[in-house]
């Protein structure tokens, strides 16, 4: 493989707002919400017809701010519930640390405005373990839809929003994950 085939072509930086009280999710159980801060590197796929195709590789950094609103989630047939009720129940600030694959389809809609359809699948761990979801190792799924504006020669501007998910596919107990929606805006600069 040559070299040039491992050069990025474009490097970008995301932020991210979500939360799960939303007209999709809004669970009465907890409340969730995250920032997340995404470094980007965007490979060609190829094209086919009239679409373009990328992969984009970006590690990140989610802060999370959580805490269970109905005690009662926490079951008396559990050992300890009473202490867990306490605990879980506090507000928590969480560390996510984790790296994420997109894949992105995009389509030209005007001259220099682009629309995105993105998939990414990701591995992360989180510090903290809440009623929800164990410390340590957990998955990224997120699925996001947006445009982009080219409003300089070799700068991007994107817009967007996101459905995610992160769970532990069972691999520790609880693993009820968290799902939420939310907004995201990006900065991508064109390598020469």
């Amino acid at each position: 493989m040559k070299i040039d085939k491992l050069k990025p072509k474009k490097i970008g930086f995301l932020y991210n707002y979500a939360n799960e009280k939303n007209f999709i999710f809004d669970d009465k159980d907890y409340s969730y919400n995250t920032k997340t801060y995404k470094i980007q590197a965007f490979y060609n796929l190829g094209n086919w017809r009239s679409l373009d195709f990328e992969l984009i590789v970006q590690p990140q950094y989610q802060r999370i701010y959580h805490q269970l609103d109905n005690e009662q989630f926490v079951l008396p047939s559990e050992l300890n519930y009473l202490e867990k009720r306490t605990e879980f129940t506090s507000p928590k600030n969480i560390n996510l640390y984790g790296f994420e694959l997109g894949f992105v389809l995009k389509k030209q809609l005007l001259k220099n405005i682009k629309f995105l359809a993105t998939i990414g699948l990701g591995v992360a761990t989180i510090d903290t373990s809440t009623e929800r979801l164990a410390k340590g190792f957990t998955f990224l799924e997120n699925g996001s839809l947006g445009l982009c504006y080219q409003f300089y020669k070799q700068t991007t501007l994107y817009v967007g929003s996101n459905i995610g998910h992160v769970s532990n596919f069972d691999t520790k107990k609880p693993n009820n994950g968290y799902s939420f929606v939310g907004f995201e805006v990006g900065l991508q600069y064109i390598l020469n």
